[in-house]
């Protein structure tokens, strides 16, 4: 029997690189995926990709900074699947720039993507976990949250919410059965990613010094996160709730 055999599983920005990861990890554990992301082609190219290999997904297309678009992502997974066992706040966006370089137009789009986004997912999904008494949400922060990271400052500030908004939601609702944790990823090989290298004078030297950055001599990959996430998403992490774990090869230690 697979761990996820009969849950619902939705995973936002499911059409990128850790999303898909993310999405793929999950049917292979027997979930019904629902594959959310803003680009509806990238939303299905990723569900039909699992339901070719056997797998019950499906591919959702939402704004999540939009909480009408939010409502309507759920109410077809709960009609399609029933409803969400397992929420996963993956959706990001990242500028880099420095603070000053930036105007207030990039920080209410940073701060719409990745914390308004997740506050709308979570008050459109949590009620049903509540009244159903349980459910688990994971959220995907960073380890610019946890340590800070120059040229993402906005950024790091909405992950740092996303930290401290968990941990709340963790006292308020453990009681009902639901349970929320945080992955933060260190640099990981992903399109956003690569954007910034190849913006750079010489985009190998800077990944060379990302690499050499990270103890275990690699940048992440996108399947790296999916242990982590599987793992808090688990009935195994049932008496694990306010946690935060940084996957980033040993870049960060800090507690």
């Amino acid at each position: 029997m697979n761990i996820f055999d009969g849950k619902t599983v939705m995973v936002t920005g499911g059409g990128g690189g850790i999303g898909g990861a993310l999405c793929r990890a999950f049917a292979a554990e027997g979930a019904r995926v629902a594959v959310l992301d803003r680009y509806e082609d990238a939303a299905r190219a990723v569900a039909d990709s699992l339901s070719a290999g056997g797998a019950q997904a499906l591919a959702v297309a939402a704004d999540i900074t939009k909480r009408p678009s939010v409502d309507g992502a759920v109410e077809r997974t709960t009609a399609v699947f029933g409803p969400i066992d397992v929420l996963v706040n993956n959706a990001g966006w990242d500028l880099f720039a420095p603070f000053l370089e930036t105007t207030p137009e990039d920080w209410s789009q940073l701060i719409d993507i990745n914390l308004v986004g997740s506050l709308n997912m979570h008050h459109a999904v949590l009620p049903g976990m509540v009244e159903r008494g349980g459910g688990r949400i994971v959220n995907i922060s960073s380890d610019a949250a946890r340590v800070g990271s120059s040229g993402e400052a906005v950024y790091a500030a909405c992950k740092a919410g996303i930290i401290a908004f968990s941990k709340t939601l963790a006292r308020e609702h453990s009681r009902h059965g639901v349970t929320f944790n945080v992955v933060c990823p260190g640099p990981t090989d992903t399109a956003l990613l690569a954007s910034v290298t190849d913006a750079a004078a010489n985009p190998e030297k800077l990944r060379e010094a990302y690499r050499r950055s990270i103890p275990v001599g690699r940048l992440g990959q996108p399947e790296d996160l999916a242990s982590a996430v599987l793992f808090f998403a688990s009935d195994d992490a049932a008496f694990v709730t306010g946690q935060v774990l940084s996957v980033s090869g040993g870049l960060t230690m800090a507690g």
